[in-house]
């Protein structure tokens, strides 16, 4: 009897011994995560609950039928926020890219390099901030003629199209398929750049040997029908097509592109 009760308690010591060893070992991996990873951001465009399909009628509020045929933003300055609260800036002459629904590759971005961490937040821009704008043609390196290649600039002069959204939609009164153009840019004292901050529904968990992919959805339909309500027919009047590429529909439509981005989850593979 006096055995066994020695023996049950020299058990009782090692498993003791082996839960704080192991309490002690989980808190050095959560407080030393070292080295450095990949994070990949991708765009998922969508029009309200359906997967944007090309060229396929959506209506809006307004009771206008919307077909999509071109749907391009540029996403910059990302930066990424730890659980500790501490912001990691992505380097700016790296942080510039096109996201096009017409190329498939676009759509995912890899950030490689990214310190180690459990990150919450992601926060970018759309468009080209006016700091890097003013560096003029000979400091924006590559990206300048990568615009220029996809169709957004409208000039150096006026600038870079932030967002191109075009298409062509029909209305009660407008009854034939007419073209309509949303370009979001600098527009005289107006630059119309706009930053974006998404939680995160659970942690991305940025390892030398993890790379976590935040899956972004990107409702395009909120460009003119969010929280503003834009009416296409109202900006054809008596036009040939709905043209919105200033005045005061694109500060209707800037402030809309605040609410279009949302996280669906994160992948940790």
């Amino acid at each position: 009897m006096k055995n066994f009760l020695k023996k049950a308690a020299l058990c009782m010591v090692a498993l003791t011994a082996l839960s704080l060893t192991s309490c002690s070992n989980d808190d050095d991996a959560n407080n030393n995560i070292t080295g450095e990873g990949t994070l990949k951001l991708e765009f998922d465009n969508i029009y309200k609950a359906d997967n944007l399909a090309m060229n396929t009628p959506y209506t809006n509020t307004n009771g206008e039928i919307v077909k999509v045929s071109k749907m391009k933003y540029i996403v910059s300055n990302i930066k990424l926020t730890k659980d500790d609260g501490t912001v990691f800036t992505y380097p700016k002459s790296q942080s510039y890219f096109i996201v096009d629904e017409l190329t498939p590759a676009s759509l995912i971005l890899d950030l490689p390099n990214i310190p180690a961490g459990n990150y919450t937040k992601v926060t970018f821009g759309i468009g080209v901030d006016q700091e890097q704008f003013n560096l003029g043609a000979a400091g924006q390196g590559d990206f300048l003629t990568q615009a220029q290649n996809a169709g957004m600039m409208w000039s150096w002069s006026a600038g870079y199209k932030f967002v191109n959204f075009e298409g062509t939609f029909t209305s009660s009164t407008v009854t034939t398929d007419t073209n309509f153009k949303v370009h979001t840019g600098q527009t005289g004292t107006d630059y119309n750049y706009t930053t974006v901050t998404l939680n995160l529904p659970s942690n991305a968990l940025v390892r030398t040997n993890i790379t976590p992919q935040v899956h972004i959805m990107a409702d395009v339909s909120h460009l003119i029908d969010g929280t503003n309500k834009i009416s296409m027919t109202a900006a054809k009047g008596t036009g040939a097509a709905a043209n919105i590429m200033g005045g005061p529909s694109l500060a209707l439509v800037t402030a809309n592109i605040a609410n279009m981005f949302t996280v669906d989850h994160v992948h940790n593979d």
